[in-house]
């Protein structure tokens, strides 16, 4: 284990090899390497199994794969076991299809306040976009230059100004923004201590505000969730939702509408599993 660990990072990921070895490279280019990373694979293939290995063999950064087999849309079980794995105080979580910008590690750890969760955003590419980034683009941080994304096709809007490189106006951008501060699993960090506290992600849940669910109980719990996202940024690439279905949309809602209703500050469905469940 590094000495200096300060944070570990988790990226979630199923089945996009190409894309999650673009991810790695974002994380490998920080401006700190006080961290480790924890790939959180939800029955992913051999070719991601490949693509980690080979980064492995190029990095410093200790770098660990935690699999379960594929059954469905399980990331809130593979999310737990992830968290169970990491060994820093310190999470940030992240998807297989955002990129980086070379301080987003660095800006978390500066910004990390104890009983306080970050809220970071990210800026949607479109898909002709997203197929023009590679090693070169990434290293190069040109996929965070607007000059460079419109210049590509990409639209020129205000959501730009999520790419700012200002400090003072991420700070005011911040601030003004209507958007709420929320967990959402694209940009997000958190003391370890506090997740665990709430016993982690409701593993009931499949895809569809799983991620909201796990910060609203947090929320119960006493952490303030602070706005970040125009200060720790990342790119995500474009894809379709094939796993988005109706009947479990309902359930997740029905389980977070529970958890409100309740000021719920822990899931029996979590990391412990409660033998008493009725």
């Amino acid at each position: 284990m590094q000495s200096n660990l300060q944070a570990t990072i988790i990226v979630s990921t199923f089945n996009k090899p190409e894309w999650l070895k673009l991810v790695l490279l974002s994380f490998d280019i920080q401006t700190t390497r006080d961290f480790e990373i924890i790939i959180a694979d939800d029955g992913s293939d051999e070719k991601t199994k490949t693509v980690i290995d080979q980064f492995s063999e190029h990095t410093d950064l200790k770098v660990i794969h935690v699999w379960q087999e594929d059954d469905g849309f399980q990331k809130t079980k593979i999310l737990n076991k992830a968290i169970e794995a990491s060994n820093a105080d310190y999470l940030i979580f992240t998807d297989g299809d955002c990129i980086a910008r070379n301080d987003f590690v660095e800006t978390h750890l500066k910004l990390r306040r104890l009983q306080h969760a970050l809220s970071g955003g990210y800026f949607k590419l479109t898909d002709e976009v997203s197929r023009k980034i590679n090693a070169q683009v990434i290293s190069a941080q040109k996929c965070f230059e607007k000059d460079w994304l419109i210049a590509e096709g990409q639209p020129k809007t205000f959501k730009m100004n999520k790419l700012t490189k200002s400090d003072a106006k991420a700070k005011f951008l911040n601030f003004v923004t209507p958007t709420k501060a929320t967990f959402d699993g694209m940009n997000v960090s958190c003391w370890k201590s506090d997740i665990l506290a709430v016993n982690g992600f409701d593993e009931r849940m499949k895809y569809g505000g799983e991620d909201r669910e796990v910060g609203e109980r947090m929320m119960y719990n006493g952490v303030r969730f602070l706005q970040i996202r125009y200060s720790a940024i990342c790119v995500h690439l474009h894809h379709e939702r094939p796993y988005k279905n109706e009947d479990i949309l309902k359930l997740n809602k029905q389980i977070r509408q529970h958890t409100k209703q309740q000021k719920s500050t822990y899931t029996q469905f979590g990391i412990k599993k409660d033998e008493t469940i009725s």
